[in-house]
């Protein structure tokens, strides 16, 4: 059994309590998910990066892409491998010379390498198994009959001044007859005939 797990990125989110953002980690084989509050600005840039929008200027994960294929080190892929006190820890897996070297990284900041070096992302299985979110089966599958919620209730009869056969056209005809009756010239001086303060 392998210690690490294939995720993607499945989206980004905005609290709405707080305006921060999460970006959601997907299970590549399974429907489990890893959330994990990042920084607005990582938000916009993994999210400019997915969504392939090109920009005048290198931004700062464009600058290190390209740091990394200038000086001939190959991106292998980025890892989230620890969470401690409510802090994910990552790592960006470069190959250079020869060697195979681990950089430390917010995982923010791997991810936002990720998409940009179309490289994989892996999650430590510790990680996922503590941190990860599997969507709640089908309640009313489970539930015991007693416990299912009760039918909806009857939609209320048809209201008895409006008969049943009129068309929508019919009844509209009784409000144009009400516009058709108000005296839109005489505004300042309302009915009674005398004006008001």
């Amino acid at each position: 059994m392998s210690e690490m797990i294939e995720v993607v990125i499945d989206s980004i989110r905005v609290s709405l309590m707080s305006q921060q953002r999460i970006v959601i980690l997907r299970e590549k084989n399974n429907e489990r998910y890893l959330p994990i509050w990042i920084g607005i600005y990582e938000a916009e840039s993994i999210t400019i990066a997915l969504q392939e929008v090109e920009v005048a200027r290198p931004l700062t994960h464009d600058l290190m892409k390209n740091i990394f294929f200038e000086l001939n080190a190959r991106i292998i892929r980025v890892e989230v491998v620890a969470l401690r006190d409510d802090t994910y820890y990552g790592n960006i897996i470069v190959e250079a010379e020869g060697r195979t070297i681990k950089i430390d990284s917010r995982p923010s900041d791997a991810l936002a390498i990720a998409v940009r070096a179309h490289v994989p992302i892996l999650v430590a299985r510790s990680v996922m198994d503590v941190a990860g979110i599997t969507p709640e089966e089908d309640i009313q599958e489970e539930a015991p009959e007693a416990s299912r919620p009760a039918a909806p209730p009857e939609p209320p009869a048809p209201r008895r001044d409006v008969p049943e056969a009129e068309s929508g056209d019919d009844r509209l005809d009784v409000f144009k007859d009400f516009l058709a009756g108000l005296d839109l010239d005489n505004l300042d001086n309302p009915p009674g005939g005398e004006d008001r303060d």
